[in-house]
């Protein structure tokens, strides 16, 4: 690669809400890293692969819904995300390009921050992106899963894949566990007043973890702390899992805290007009 100024990108579809680029361009200069970040709407995959080789782009950040769909086009996918099914993360090593996934171990950053996951009996609310990236962190970290999900075939199938159990959301209620992951989008904004779980149901977990980053305190937050619960939010995860991309792609050290000032601050000031995001 040249040694001068290198580039990265966003690949999804919509990307014009992620507050990604503003996060990673914010970081890198803050690093003194000689580099850009920009997101790129992709209609073609095949045609945006392409891209990174011959523009060339040194990484990628890879979002909706195209997690599952760029392995194919890559020379190689990590041990990590071919358990889990989804890239999220593209590295170019001189025309190499290797996949590889940070949403688990931003997750699992986020959530060992807090609390060991080790021994306890985490609660999976969905059945997506989101939910397989938190069961793959729960296993290795050593806990164990359970799958709920409106949709029966999309929870067993999930389960299926992780040798997991799985329940139907109405049991969530009667469920023994240790901690709550919603990794849906119910509560995402404009849906602020919608939650994935009855208020009632949550005090029987310790820890409610959020994946939804704007808003910044989902009604399924506000509900857990008021029962009592600790919580971890949605930025966390969201701050990490870019800061994951950054060391992977540079090996320097992320500024976690300039990050995630600069997404809160964002999301604040930008709050009435409506941008929502979960992930990338």
């Amino acid at each position: 690669m040249a040694t001068g100024m290198r580039h990265f990108a966003l690949f999804g579809n919509p990307v014009g809400h992620s507050l990604s680029p503003l996060m990673i361009n914010a970081a890198f200069g803050s690093m003194g890293v000689r580099a850009d970040y920009e997101s790129h709407r992709v209609e073609n995959l095949e045609l945006a692969v392409r891209m990174i080789r011959e523009r060339p782009l040194d990484g990628v950040s890879v979002t909706l819904p195209l997690k599952g769909a760029i392995m194919a086009f890559l020379d190689e996918v990590d041990d990590d995300a071919r358990a889990i099914g989804a890239v999220n993360t593209v590295t170019n090593e001189r025309g190499w390009l290797k996949g590889s996934n940070t949403d688990w171990t931003g997750l699992l950053a986020a959530m060992q921050e807090h609390f060991p996951l080790a021994g306890r009996t985490v609660a999976v609310l969905g059945a997506g992106g989101a939910a397989r990236a938190a069961v793959y962190a729960i296993l290795r970290a050593g806990g164990t899963p359970i799958v709920f999900n409106r949709s029966r075939d999309r929870a067993e199938s999930l389960a299926r894949w992780f040798s997991c159990e799985t329940r139907p959301l109405a049991g969530l209620g009667r469920t023994e566990a240790d901690v709550l992951i919603n990794a849906t989008p119910v509560g995402m904004h404009p849906d602020t007043g919608e939650s994935p779980v009855d208020g009632r149901h949550l005090a029987r977990f310790e820890w409610v973890v959020e994946t939804i980053y704007n808003p910044l305190e989902t009604r399924l937050l506000r509900e857990a702390r008021a029962a009592g619960c600790g919580v971890v939010t949605g930025l966390a995860m969201f701050v990490r899992q870019g800061a994951e991309q950054i060391r992977t792609w540079t090996g320097l050290e992320p500024p976690v805290e300039l990050m995630t000032r600069v997404v809160r601050t964002t999301l604040a000031q930008n709050r009435a007009r409506g941008e929502g995001q979960r992930e990338t």
